[in-house]
């Protein structure tokens, strides 16, 4: 433990003594200097504490997460400029090295001097981050995106071509500070005028109590004709705090399977129900959290019992890992996976058409938007809330309307 602890304030203090040395050849001004580095040691001392005292107990809140946007905000574009001064100073070391090995020059200092105009280059690169997360923590974070997206099934009964579909994931009401902003969210659900609505999981972050300001802005989510199903998402089993008993994690575990339904959702437990249009039918598959590295306790057999391969079916599962895992290769041939979980990471890039890159793509080979497989399809919501980070970076927040359509798939 000790020699955690001495490695990791060894890190701390290389990455300040970069980040200053950068600071100081842009400046030479001492109030600016002393002022950066007072900043700088109150910033760490008050992150350092509220690790110290964060309470496994309790989770996450409101305060930590604010220090981990805080954490986010000094470490990126710190290890920016380190990450440039050290390739300088390899360079210095380098160029030093060759003149004493050509012939030491009088006067001459081994190591060059620090170039202004580099330290110039990285505090710039560091902006851009810098400004992005406070963005992304006062803006981002309820800058809600309505995504349509069509998808074309061969075998889609004819009475559900153009069915509209509206999905919703990743809630994490725990986290909401601005009801003005998620009234607004709500408005944008209610203004698709979608046949159905489905949520995939992760109302809360931990405790049920953090629903229960929000349940009268959900309940303005306007019925829909052919129903409002959900699932359970990981962080709805209370799994990330140690409780003071069994016995309180159940009771807890029992009221978040009520919140969904006192915002009326029809909460899916390794169960299935159908939707019917005319002479047709689809089946709406909603299974408990399923995913590589988390819990699994969603059951696919059981879900499906009574339906028939031919069957169309929309499977519900919040974790994306299960499609490769399991959905894929299961005998019922689940037309099409609705799942959420990855927030995108809550940070990458998207420029549709052109790229989209998030760190969240080398965890999880579906992450955000939609993939297809043999004719098999799953889409991944971006989600509707914010969790650790307070806020989102070019991954924003998400409300889905998948329509579907019958004909031959165009991806």
């Amino acid at each position: 433990m000790f020699l955690r602890l001495l490695l990791f304030f060894l890190i701390v203090l290389i990455i300040e003594v970069y980040a200053f040395q950068a600071v100081k050849t842009f400046t030479k001004v001492r109030w600016v200097l002393l002022t950066y580095s007072l900043v700088s040691l109150g910033v760490i001392l008050f992150i350092a504490y509220e690790f110290t005292k964060f309470d496994r107990s309790v989770g996450q809140t409101k305060l930590t997460m604010i220090t981990m946007g805080l954490l986010l905000l000094v470490l990126i574009p710190k290890l920016i400029i380190t990450f440039i001064l050290l390739l300088e100073d390899i360079f210095r070391v380098f160029s030093g090295a060759m003149n004493r090995f050509s012939g030491p020059a009088i006067g001459v200092s081994f190591l060059p001097d620090r170039r202004k105009f580099i330290s110039q280059i990285a505090l710039g690169l560091a902006a851009i981050p810098f400004t992005s997360l406070i963005y992304g923590m006062t803006f981002g974070k309820y800058n809600y995106k309505v995504i349509t997206q069509q998808i074309f099934f061969p075998d889609l009964p004819d009475a559900f071509d153009g069915f509209k579909i509206t999905q919703i994931s990743d809630v994490h009401s725990g986290s909401f500070d601005n009801p003005e902003k998620i009234n607004y969210a709500i408005d944008l659900v209610n203004e698709q005028n979608s046949d159905m609505i489905l949520f995939t999981g992760d109302i809360v972050n931990t405790h049920a109590k953090e629903m229960l300001p929000w349940i009268a802005t959900f309940n303005r989510i306007k019925p829909h004709k052919y129903g409002k199903f959900s699932v359970l998402g990981n962080h709805d089993y209370g799994e990330y705090v140690d409780w003071k008993s069994e016995k309180d994690k159940e009771a807890n575990f029992h009221a978040i399977k009520e919140l969904y339904g006192k915002i009326g959702f029809n909460l899916m437990l390794n169960e299935h129900a159908f939707v019917s249009k005319g002479d047709d039918k689809i089946a709406i598959v909603g299974v408990e959290n399923w995913g590589k590295h988390f819990k699994k306790a969603g059951d696919l057999n059981k879900a499906s019992e009574g339906l028939a391969k031919e069957d169309f079916k929309i499977l519900m599962s919040h974790d994306p890992s299960h499609w490769d895992a399991e959905v894929n290769t299961h005998p019922q041939n689940f037309n099409l996976m609705l799942a959420g979980h990855t927030h995108g990471l809550q940070f990458g890039i998207e420029i549709p058409g052109v790229l989209k890159w998030s760190p969240a793509q080398y965890v999880y080979d579906q992450w955000a938007g939609l993939y297809e497989k043999a004719g098999k399809y799953i889409y991944v919501n971006r989600g509707f809330g914010y969790h650790a980070y307070p806020g989102r970076v070019g991954i924003m927040p998400e409300i889905t309307v998948i329509e579907l359509k019958k004909g031959k798939s165009l991806v």
